[in-house]
């Protein structure tokens, strides 16, 4: 019987011809991130060796990456503490993948693998974070996992007892409509599947739709994926994937390519023609309260933010830069725009898109985390309503249980923007 990708790269990590939907296995781990809670990780590993006598040493030093990203700059001293433990557990353990809040290196974990190479197709990679399954969009088994589980990978180099998944294959066929993006496909994904549509499964992207998407857009469907409930989204590696790994993220060394079987087993198939989608928003507080646009246009806006490690790509700038040259943000609404990386801030400067956000009244913050989660930056009031290319509307998202959050593309946010409501891109004249 054929195995669908996610099958064969899990037979591939533990040595086996086969893997089967329900197996549990314990399969190699290629990489290990984790971000500031990566002290809670010291802790547990520390525990694991106290009584043994033995140094507690990672298994391999150049499979962990550790990024500060949550809290950059540091907003606490409880927070410059946990960051300092991690920079001195770093030294001690020889750990090179290390991203410190900088100006060359820093940015959101989930944009610092791919662009830097870490992330390779077959890989097997795991991150204290529910977003990491935004690497499979380079073929990678990623996954989030907690502080406990990360310090046994720490320490042994493999993940324990991996249920293998069962996989919905998600065809996509046609071109997508001008103003229309692949957020937009992945948050219609999500309202026809459900929060819990795809609960302990993947999700497997194919089609022609897929196959002429670049990378960026990739990473945002893989990214969403985890809020259908999905314990991994993976685009199979093919051309782009190689493309983006040899021109944008640098990497020379030799990559293996493979797919799904051709007579592989799905749990089902959901088809979706492209050409159909119109931008989706959406609606408080749940990821799958998903609407077209029409049936939430002119809701009036306290807040824009256009970032994070779903849409804070160079393209997602250039989209909203395209919008918003030459305009203003409405007085009545605070735009934030966060850059995934600083290796994306700087290449928007140099080709005049931070210019024209910022002229236009946006608030460019440091690439990190901060207006997605509003731990410290872009809190939102009570009763306020914000709009955002972020990937979660959960309620006390933005740092208050009485705001809204409503979610959106790139396009959106910024044709919203000039208006302060809810606006059609595809409106704006």
């Amino acid at each position: 019987m054929g195995m669908t990708y996610a099958q064969k790269l899990l037979a591939k990590a533990t040595g086996q011809p086969q893997a089967a939907v329900g197996d549990v296995l314990e399969p190699e781990v290629n990489l290990a991130m984790s971000h500031e809670n990566g002290a809670l990780v010291i802790n547990q590993f520390n525990e694991i060796y106290e009584g043994t006598g033995r140094e507690a040493k990672v298994w391999d030093p150049s499979r962990i990456a550790i990024i500060f990203d949550h809290r950059v700059p540091a907003e606490s001293s409880k927070t410059a503490g946990n960051q300092k433990k991690i920079r001195e557990f770093v030294g001690k353990q020889g750990i090179k993948k290390f991203h410190d809040i900088r100006g060359d290196i820093g940015g959101i974990c989930h944009q610092i693998l791919p662009e830097n190479g870490y992330v390779r197709p077959g890989f097997v990679l795991v991150g204290t974070d529910s977003h990491t399954t935004t690497h499979g969009a380079l073929g990678a088994f990623s996954f989030g996992v907690g502080a406990t589980e990360m310090a046994s990978v720490w320490a042994l180099g493999r993940i324990l007892n991996v249920e293998v998944p069962a996989t919905i294959k998600v065809v996509v066929n046609g071109k997508l409509p001008a103003h229309v993006y692949a957020k937009d496909l992945i948050l219609y994904v999500i309202g026809r599947l459900t929060a819990q549509g795809a609960n302990y499964k993947v999700l497997e992207f194919h089609g022609d739709t897929i196959r002429n998407m670049p990378t960026s857009g990739r990473l945002v469907l893989c990214n969403m994926s985890v809020e259908a409930g999905a314990t991994s989204g993976l685009v199979p590696p093919d051309e782009e994937t190689l493309r983006y790994l040899r021109e944008e993220a640098g990497v020379k060394e030799k990559v293996e390519i493979f797919g799904p079987d051709a007579d592989a087993v799905y749990d089902h198939v959901l088809e979706i023609d492209a050409a159909k989608l119109e931008p989706q928003i959406a609606c408080p507080h749940t990821v799958d309260n998903v609407k077209p646009i029409g049936e939430v246009k002119g809701k009036k806006l306290n807040q824009i933010v256009i970032g994070s490690c779903t849409n804070g790509r160079l393209d997602d700038l250039e989209v909203a830069a395209r919008i918003l040259k030459g305009r203003r943000v409405a007085d009545s609404t605070r735009m934030l725009v966060f850059p995934a990386s600083w290796r994306i801030y700087h290449k928007a400067t140099d080709l005049g898109y931070i210019q024209d956000l910022s002229r236009a009244g946006a608030v460019v913050c440091n690439p990190g985390c901060g207006p997605c989660l509003g731990i410290h930056q872009g809190a939102l009031a009570d009763n306020e309503v914000a709009l955002a290319t972020t990937n979660r509307n959960f309620k006390g998202r933005m740092g208050n249980p009485k705001a809204e959050v409503y979610l959106c593309s790139p396009a959106v946010a910024a044709a919203s923007a000039i208006s302060g409501t809810i606006t059609d891109p595809r409106e704006v004249k």
